[in-house]
């Protein structure tokens, strides 16, 4: 019996109006970060920061994607200001973050139906949680409360908090010991093959790859080594494939045989 069903944030219950598309995106954030340090009454080479900060970008993110555990943006705007020799006591890194991301969280969109699927799920009695994979959990937070999506979750656990990423089963600690079920109680939903699904299935639980923004090199990648238990291309499918996976359980366990079509 499905109790449970933790979501993912970005590409699943949000999406982007660039497609995930970072690099087109990261010079505005980048200049928008420059122009907030500039403010504060930092002193530095906008260009030589612009540049090295990029690079940590995606040289930390490629460890983040081989070894599943957080670097946060913070982090990453200290490491710069150390290499740079540039000296940042006093600054108000919060507030810098903020204005690095700012332009980007305009570009979130919910998607189709998703109020209307987690009031769904909700009036039929299933805990929700929210677990994301991202460097900066004000960023995260600040999108939760945008799309009005903090009612329907708890607990909410992002992984610049955690200092662990999906698929590290790791993350899904805290939503195992607040509700106290069992993995196979709890269904995860998500876009990613390689975090979400995986991150599922090493946790012991059931899985639901969403698709609405899911064409991305590593889902092509792993589409025929990391399967889920069901797939959805629409959120309003949700309520209707979490009973079908309920009902393949139950049939299952009575030596009946299972739904084909999940």
């Amino acid at each position: 019996m499905i109790r449970g069903a933790i979501f993912d944030l970005g590409s699943t219950l949000i999406h982007n109006e660039y497609d995930n598309q970072w690099a087109l995106l990261r010079p505005r954030l980048i200049a928008n970060l420059v122009a907030d340090l500039r403010a504060q009454g930092l002193t530095f080479d906008p260009a030589a920061f612009a540049a090295a900060f990029n690079q940590n970008l995606a040289d930390f993110d490629d460890q983040r994607q081989t070894h599943f555990k957080e670097i946060t943006t913070e982090y990453t705007l200290r490491i710069t200001f150390s290499q740079l020799g540039i000296a940042a006591e006093g600054l108000d890194l919060p507030h810098a973050l903020s204005a690095y991301f700012a332009f980007s969280e305009q570009s979130w969109r919910p998607m189709p139906h998703v109020h209307q699927t987690l009031a769904t799920l909700r009036a039929r009695g299933l805990k929700l949680a929210l677990v994301s994979n991202a460097a900066d959990e004000a960023n995260v937070q600040r999108l939760i409360d945008r799309h009005a999506l903090r009612p329907y979750f708890d607990p909410i656990i992002v992984s610049a908090a955690a200092g662990v990423r999906k698929p590290n089963p790791r993350i899904f600690q805290p939503v195992i010991k607040s509700w106290g079920f069992h993995p196979s109680e709890i269904v995860m939903i998500g876009d990613t093959l390689g975090a979400d699904v995986l991150g599922a299935k090493n946790a012991g639980f059931k899985s639901i790859w969403v698709t609405m923004q899911a064409d991305t090199p590593g889902n092509i990648a792993h589409r025929e080594t990391i399967l889920p238990d069901a797939i959805v291309s629409s959120l309003a499918d949700l309520p209707g494939v979490i009973e079908r996976i309920q009902q393949t359980e139950y049939r299952s366990q009575n030596n009946a045989s299972p739904l084909s079509d999940l």
